[in-house]
């Protein structure tokens, strides 16, 4: 029986991709110009995989599109954190409640919480944190619920790559990060739960003060 090749991504996916890792690891900052022809001349591609790769980007919230000032990378305010981490907190602990009652393996969370604990870059950490997270909510059972968490999972990490270049935290969230699985682990679904709501809140509190965020308490 012979293996199917993989797939070789098209070259807007490729372009998409790289683009994306530059946002989300601080390559590329809040509000710097995003030029179709130096895109292109860089990846090696024509500058029509950059156009539709950038038109995703803007779906997706991590770039604007402007009629006077072209593209940019989305800029980063208490405001955008607000609304990215409202969404957070309302859906992010449910759906880890409901992982955590189903009995679902979390074993891509532990291994996304070595890789983050061995990371040598901020990149690299940036990365295992976001798989992190994401292994918590996927396994819910509601794959609605994982879509829309998925949406905003970018525009989250965007805030994190602007707050970690302004004050490095992480140490402090992988703590977090390691009790949040504790309690999953042990079965503690609310336990879980609460621990994750307080991790995002504290977060973007620290981060951007001025965000007032929504507290409401869980039972």
């Amino acid at each position: 029986m012979t293996s199917v090749p993989t797939p070789i991504p098209s070259r807007t996916q490729y372009v998409l991709e790289g683009i994306k890792h530059r946002i989300l690891t601080g390559q590329l900052t809040p509000g710097q110009a995003l030029v179709e022809t130096e895109l292109a001349a860089q990846f090696g591609v024509s500058k029509t995989p950059v156009r539709e790769a950038l038109k995703t980007l803007a779906g997706t919230g991590l770039v604007v599109m402007s009629q006077y000032k072209g593209v940019t990378v989305r800029m980063v305010d208490a405001d955008m954190a607000r609304e990215v981490y409202d969404v957070r907190l309302l859906l992010e602990p449910e759906a880890l409640r409901r992982t955590v009652r189903r009995g679902a393996s979390l074993d891509v969370a532990r291994s996304a919480l070595t890789r983050a604990d061995v990371a040598t870059d901020t990149a690299e950490r940036s990365l295992a944190n976001r798989e992190f997270h994401r292994a918590l909510y996927l396994p819910c059972g509601n794959p609605l619920l994982g879509r829309m968490l998925d949406e905003v999972r970018d525009q989250a990490a965007l805030v994190s790559a602007v707050a970690w270049a302004a004050s490095p935290s992480w140490e402090r969230e992988a703590d977090e990060h390691r009790e949040i699985l504790r309690l999953a682990l042990d079965g503690d679904a609310d336990g879980a739960a609460r621990a994750l709501h307080a991790h995002i809140a504290s977060f973007v509190e620290r981060a951007f003060p001025q965000a007032g965020l929504e507290q409401e308490g869980q039972e």
